[in-house]
């Protein structure tokens, strides 16, 4: 019965979805409400140790971790030599308890021996694969003081390989990655930097003072969600409370984030735009403080000029920033009732959206400047043509010049923000354009048919694909039976630990071995290999790992999936380390 309620829903949305591509104009969106997955994959070699004397790049990390949304944004960390020395898997900021427990784990990160970058990139894709969440921005932040050194045991051709895999990987996923290079000693290799930034459509930061590095995250955090950082006035402190005007140009503004740089402690007061001084922290004001920064959330702030008071120890140079952060979209919208073809002209509108609704701020329309930007897709040449800006909206128009297909998308900038609309397209070629007079009725009838053909053509296409997705949901929620016996010895000493038992009913559709050994960095390795639900209350082991696997002594392949039955035992030798699990299953 559950069953067939669940196809009537989807079935009835596939039928919502063909009503709604039948009507006439149609808008292109951009999420509301963005949320980020972000890894910091940060240089812990013993080279940062007079590079980064001060651990600043510790303090800039801690910063980015601030300057996230107070809730929803996840944030992982990999500190790396020619090894994973450190890892924290995506953590979901839902408290200020959840980002002071991420920032302690900042905190205690130690340095080694040798560096390849390429460990560093492919472990943060690693993180960002197994635990990004649908509609999250992902993206990488990858921080470093030089070249590689690596150990006797690897070569350069091995981590080119590995960092060329790493990146096509976040290049075909749409992972932009950061980078960020500490040139302390003037012998940074910016050319592998760079590459990695341009291929992935991120940006390359390179500074030769650690002291920068504060300043660059939030450019990166600022980048990444299409805002801007407005510089307010900074100045030398006289240990006294010191004037700083900050304002809140509309009332669209979600986030204020205020951020003060200083080596040496500062008190702060806030006032609002009526003169009331602000209780901070509070509800609605969110203040954290570190060995290099200290900042100031405050959350949907009210219009107006507010005043900031700081105190700093006399003499001390105080820097600082401001962010604003929008709940703000594009909608463009598009007739779909002309023909495209040659010399048309194509009319083009779009509003600001917040909540999937046009804003009623006109504020935000001022000082505003519009672009339509045209990308033909035939000749990958890109154009921007001005449009007319008013609190009504936008609109504006283009001509196409040739029988080409063509991208579009509206761009909306001023001081504090930018914004794009999701792209469409519009196809000029021979075919696209509607049928002539000539013959006109029986054209028609015959355009009706093709119509009325493709309609049935595609509601069984959709019919298909609903009943697809509805299997393929009820596999990725299947439960586990049973229970998993984890035994690791370590080869060298022969030392075994106790058995560990790990129940399998948390999870559902698969379970990876990495996840069982509480994402151990030590075990990173086992992230490929999965468990997954099997009939008969069975289980499948697939290995897309370097690791062997064995069952009475004899290795066996299981990159399509292995059946383990009650009380099968298999051994898995490591790659990375000495190590060996064993692995049992029990109903």
């Amino acid at each position: 019965m559950n069953k067939t309620k669940s196809i009537i829903r989807l079935l009835s949305a596939t039928l919502l979805l063909l009503l709604t591509l039948s009507q006439a104009a149609w808008a292109a969106d951009t999420n509301s409400d963005t949320k980020i997955d972000a890894v910091l994959s940060v240089d812990v070699s013993t080279s940062m140790n007079e590079s980064d004397v001060n651990k600043v790049s510790y303090e800039a990390m801690k910063m980015f971790v601030d300057m996230a949304s107070v809730q929803g944004d996840k944030i992982g960390v990999v500190a790396y030599t020619d090894q994973v020395l450190r890892e924290k898997a995506l953590l979901k900021m839902n408290s200020m308890q959840d980002k002071q427990d991420l920032k302690s784990f900042i905190d205690q990160l130690t340095r080694g021996p040798y560096t390849d970058i390429a460990v560093g990139v492919s472990e943060a894709v690693k993180v960002l694969e197994s635990g990004s969440e649908p509609g999250h921005v992902p993206l990488i932040v990858l921080l470093t003081d030089g070249n590689n050194s690596l150990n006797a045991g690897k070569s350069q051709d091995q981590s080119d390989k590995v960092l060329n895999d790493a990146v096509k990987k976040a290049k075909d996923k749409g992972i932009p990655i950061y980078t960020i290079g500490l040139n302390a000693d003037g012998q940074l290799n910016k050319d592998a930097l760079e590459r990695i930034s341009k291929e992935t459509n991120g940006k390359l930061f390179v500074t030769s003072t650690a002291d920068d590095l504060p300043q660059i995250l939030s450019e990166i955090y600022a980048s990444h969600l299409k805002l801007k950082v407005v510089p307010l006035t900074g100045f030398t402190a006289n240990g006294q409370f010191q004037d700083v005007a900050v304002k809140i140009p509309n009332s669209s503004v979600q986030e204020a984030n205020i951020s003060i740089m200083s080596s040496k402690p500062v008190e702060v007061k806030l006032f609002n735009p009526s003169g009331q001084e602000q209780a901070v922290p509070s509800d609605k004001i969110v203040y954290s403080t570190s060995n290099a920064y200290s900042l100031i959330k405050i959350l949907n702030p009210v219009q107006g000029d507010w005043k900031l008071q700081i105190k700093g120890v006399p003499k001390e140079k105080i820097n600082i920033n401001l962010i604003y952060n929008y709940d703000l979209q594009v909608s463009m919208e598009l007739s779909s009732s002309i023909s495209y073809g040659p010399g048309v002209t194509v009319p083009v509108k779009a509003y600001l959206q917040s909540n999937g609704q046009n804003i009623t701020d006109t504020d935000l329309y001022k000082n505003a400047k519009s672009t339509l930007i045209v990308t033909d897709l035939d000749t990958q040449k890109t154009q921007e043509i001005p449009l007319t800006t008013s609190d009504k909206g936008i609109e504006g128009s283009m001509k196409i010049a040739d029988a080409h297909d063509y991208e579009l998308k509206v761009k909306v900038e001023n001081a504090n923000f930018v914004r794009e609309s999701q792209p469409a397209k519009v196809s000029a070629k021979s075919g696209a354009k509607a049928a002539t007079d000539n013959g006109a009725a029986a054209e028609a009838s015959k355009t009706n048919w093709a119509v009325t053909g493709g309609w049935i053509a595609g509601v069984l296409v959709l019919l298909a694909a609903a009943w697809f997705a509805f299997s393929a949901w009820k596999k990725a929620n299947k439960g586990f039976v049973g229970q998993i016996v984890l035994e690791i010895k370590d080869e060298d000493t022969g030392e075994r630990t106790n058995p560990q038992y790990k129940k399998l009913n948390a999870f559902k559709g698969k379970c990876q071995l990495h996840q069982l050994l509480q994402l151990a960095p030590e075990f990173a390795e086992t992230r490929e290999i999965v468990l997954k639900p099997g009939a008969g209350d069975n289980v499948v082991l697939y290995n897309e790992s370097g690791c062997t696997i064995e069952k009475g002594g004899r290795v066996f392949d299981a990159s399509k999936g292995k059946e383990l039955k009650n009380n099968d035992r298999v051994k898995i030798t490591l790659q990375n380390v000495n190590k060996s699990i064993t692995l049992e299953y029990l109903k």
